[in-house]
């Protein structure tokens, strides 16, 4: 009786296993994150929200603490202004009947040469002078010694130069005393010296006098022109 035995090659064959490797288990919180992931997504909304909050609140805190800072300088300059207001009040009260006088006396405004003109000539009818003669220059910046707060107007003066012929010095006293009256000037130089052609006619001329004013006058720059003709 024959008895078939398998042959070894084949033996081997069938009872080799297959070569797989072990699964390495995953982490817990990926194996789990099925139950963590609606509260793991709000907290990321949550943690977004707060931060997108604390950024609005900081830039409004920054916009009012901005516009307090305005306010306040707004408040300081309205301060500042009502003070400079009420100090130009009290200015205007107190030098207000000074600055009509000299407006009266032709100091402050434009120059007028025409009323100088005519002045002279009314002194020297209501003095019964003898003839006199002048010359005014034309009018320039006045400066002097030292600083004077005019605000908007500028000091100018126009130089005149007098020869004036007299019986006694009293005329010339009595002639600037008079001119004082329509106008604002200041006395350079005056020389008085005794006439040569003196006689004993009662109204020859005894002395002459050659006397050089400045006559001044408070101006505003777009205002300031010459007025009137050289005598």
């Amino acid at each position: 009786m024959n008895i078939d035995t398998p042959s070894p090659g084949v033996g081997s064959a069938t009872r080799r296993a297959p070569n797989t490797r072990p699964r390495v288990p995953l982490p817990f919180w990926i194996r789990h994150f099925g139950r963590v992931r609606t509260a793991f997504i709000t907290l990321g909304v949550t943690a977004s929200l707060t931060v997108a909050s604390v950024v609005v609140s900081y830039w409004q805190l920054y916009d009012a603490r901005t516009a307090e800072a305005q306010a306040r300088d707004a408040r300081d300059m309205a301060r500042q202004s009502f003070v400079h207001v009420e100090a130009e009040k009290e200015d205007i009260r107190t030098y207000q009947p000074l600055f009509t006088e000299l407006r009266q006396r032709n100091f402050v405004g434009i120059e007028n040469r025409l009323e100088w003109v005519e002045a002279i000539r009314q002194i020297k009818e209501q003095r019964h002078l003898l003839p006199l003669t002048y010359e005014i220059d034309p009018q320039q910046p006045y400066k002097l010694v030292g600083p004077v707060a005019t605000g908007r107007y500028q000091l100018r003066g126009s130089r005149m130069t007098v020869h004036l012929d007299m019986l006694h010095e009293m005329d010339l006293l009595n002639f600037l005393a008079d001119l004082r009256q329509r106008g604002v000037f200041t006395v350079q130089a005056c020389t008085i010296r005794r006439a040569a052609s003196a006689g004993n006619t009662p109204l020859a001329a005894g002395m002459t006098a050659d006397c050089t004013l400045n006559w001044l006058t408070l101006t505003q720059p777009a205002a300031t022109r010459v007025t009137g003709a050289r005598p």
